[in-house]
């Protein structure tokens, strides 16, 4: 086969009405045995098998002189085309109903699509460029319709359809494509434009949003102190009523968010939910170095037939989390208060979790694929999150660092070592690795810290690391159902415990989850539980929770509850509310040293600081 051979794909819009996208796949060069084609089973970023292959409904194949082809599928997501002697075409429908940043979606008002969703894999022909041509779909209420999206033209037209390239099928899947009527605005940072493209209705003030992204662009920019090799980037935002989400890709990102998570024209504060979305932001485009360059060497290349299991998601996206916000901090988006709330709320979700004493972040790393995205209603009691405490890890192994290096080292210099010795080189990260070059760099053997809270379940010292920085640690009981942790008490606590979540229903208060050696575990209540009355009053979750802050301490309380359509009745006796809500506040009287780690922490120490805020 000749090595300057082209895979050459072209997609359009089909049926917008009915959702399906046409899909042309040809190959100049088949296996003389016969051709064999895939679609993956998962794609990067997201560590759960999703069988895209289920939404194939249409798939033949024919060769240049139009024969037709005999197709035979191999497996759940493989087909076996017989031997052609000359180029063959494959053409095949894809179903696209997914409104989320993973898959596809089309409807009359837009199409979305992942690459590793809609093109099939040349077996064989991995290593081959690849040609893609995007088409309009057909029809008068198309003809305004453009594209966004950050794969290389070649040529288009001035609404971005026609010809785009890819130098292998991992860069092709790695691209995702927006088509349809979307907002668009532009800003330099690192050299290169950003594009912000805003799809679904929304009245977000664009001006505003593309100042505040380039200020995190350039944050991180500084940070590892250059772009990877790319020519532009692209921040693809679906809006919608309530949504979130996103997912990386080495040179856009793909976000979902709710109409209210966006600034709107004459706002000058940022509320929570603006926040919110610009910790989105910032968390996706630190991926840009930190797993789409910086990444397992199992994911080098990646097997996307099957689960590719590491423990070392608590650095590629634990990182990443302890990033995302700190970047907002250091560029002067959010002040030092605004920042600790923030902190205070991932700790809460840490500590809430009776999990953590159950599974370690490196074994919640390598069970992602059938915990971590399969959790179901016994997962607060049995995992830990690889993203929350291991942002509480990154942000220990920062304080460390600085602490018994005399602010000569911090995780700034780590991960600008990690750019410089794998992702700049294309080289991949081994298991250990990280913890490795860790103690390379501080001088002494940082072992004990990554077997404590790395690989085994010992909860993060935080009072103590804090006050290194001038900060205090705290924990309290909650004060409401709502209370997410992240400030000081302003109420008091509720003053018993029930120990379960609860949702609204129209027949009462249905129980979500139920946390281990609770009362409500120890009375035999069970997720799916309706409880319709307590103490023969009938209740609803406002009423229950509203109840519960009168109950009395160490009374047994009677439950009635429907199971399925079983009237039961439960007893127990409610505890005190435990204390696994956290904040955190500057000290009241730091001393110099403490003020200095302080500083040094809240503005980034880069080579060069490339950027300057006021």
């Amino acid at each position: 086969m000749p090595t300057n051979t082209t895979i050459h794909y072209s997609i359009i819009p089909h049926s917008p009405e009915a959702h399906l996208y046409e899909i042309r796949c040809r190959i100049d060069h088949p296996n003389p045995e016969g051709q064999h084609l895939s679609l993956p089973n998962w794609l990067p970023g997201s560590y759960m098998i999703r069988d895209f292959a289920k939404n194939i409904v249409q798939f033949s194949a024919e060769s240049d002189s139009r024969q037709t082809l005999h197709c035979q599928r191999q497996n759940k997501n493989t087909w076996a085309i017989e031997a052609c002697p000359e180029s063959l075409t494959v053409t095949y429908q894809i179903y696209a109903w997914d409104l989320s940043v993973r898959s596809a979606h089309m409807d009359t008002t837009h199409a979305y699509f992942n690459g590793s969703s809609v093109f099939l894999q040349v077996i064989g022909q991995e290593t081959q460029a690849c040609s893609v041509e995007l088409l309009t779909p057909q029809g008068q209420a198309y003809t305004d319709w453009r594209v966004a999206s950050s794969l290389t033209s070649s040529n288009i037209n001035e609404q971005g359809f026609g010809h785009y390239q890819a130098e292998n099928y991992d860069e092709l899947i790695d691209h995702p494509v927006e088509m349809g009527r979307f907002t668009q605005a532009t800003f330099e940072a690192g050299g290169i434009p950003h594009d912000i493209i805003l799809s679904g209705r929304h009245d977000a003030d664009m001006d505003r949003l593309g100042q505040d992204l380039k200020r995190i662009c350039e944050q991180h920019i500084s940070l590892f102190g250059e772009l990877p090799e790319i020519n532009r980037y692209v921040f693809l935002v679906m809006v919608v009523g309530e949504g979130y989400g996103g997912l990386e890709h080495r040179a856009s990102t793909s976000l979902l968010c709710s109409r209210d998570d966006l600034p709107r024209r004459g706002e000058n504060s940022i509320n929570k939910n603006y926040r919110s979305f610009l910790g989105l932001c910032s968390h996706e485009y630190f991926h840009t170095w930190n797993i789409k360059r910086i990444k397992p060497s199992v994911f080098s290349p990646y097997n996307l037939n099957q689960e590719t299991h590491t423990r070392q998601l608590w650095a590629f996206e634990g990182i990443t989390s302890y990033y995302d916000d700190l970047a907002l901090l250091r560029c002067g988006l959010i002040d030092l208060n605004s920042y600790l709330e923030l902190l205070g709320q991932t700790a809460t979700r840490v500590w809430r979790g009776q999990g953590r004493f159950n599974q370690s972040v490196a074994d919640s790393s390598f069970d992602a694929w059938t915990k971590f995205y399969k959790q179901d209603e016994n997962a607060p009691n049995a995992i830990v999150s690889y993203y929350t405490k291991g942002a509480l890890i990154a942000l220990a192994l920062d304080i460390t660092l600085r602490e018994q290096s005399q602010q000569k080292i911090s995780l700034d210099d780590l991960m600008r070592q990690l750019w410089k010795n794998y992702g700049k080189p294309g080289r991949g990260v081994a298991e250990g690795e990280i913890e490795t070059l860790a103690s390379a760099l501080l001088g002494e053997d940082l072992s004990e810290f990554f077997q404590r809270y790395l690989y085994a379940n010992e909860d993060l010292p935080l009072q103590e690391l804090l006050t290194v920085i001038g900060l205090e640690f705290k924990l309290r009981a909650a004060e409401g159902a709502d209370d997410n942790g992240g400030k000081a008490p302003s109420k008091t606590p509720c003053p018993t415990y029930l120990g379960a979540r609860l949702s609204r229903d129209p027949g009462g208060a249905k129980i979500s989850h139920v946390f281990s050696y609770s009362p409500a575990m120890l009375a035999g209540l069970s997720a799916g539980d309706l409880i319709i009355a307590v103490d023969n009053l009938k209740v609803d979750k406002q009423k229950l929770e509203k109840m519960l802050s009168h109950l009395s301490l160490d009374t047994p309380v009677q439950i009635h509850a429907f199971r399925r359509d079983e009237l039961m009745c439960f007893e127990t006796t409610l505890c005190s509310a435990p204390e696994d809500t956290a904040y955190i506040l500057p000290l009241d009287n730091p001393d110099t040293n403490q003020l200095s780690q302080k500083s040094s922490w809240k503005s980034a120490s880069n080579p060069g600081n490339i950027f300057n805020y006021k």
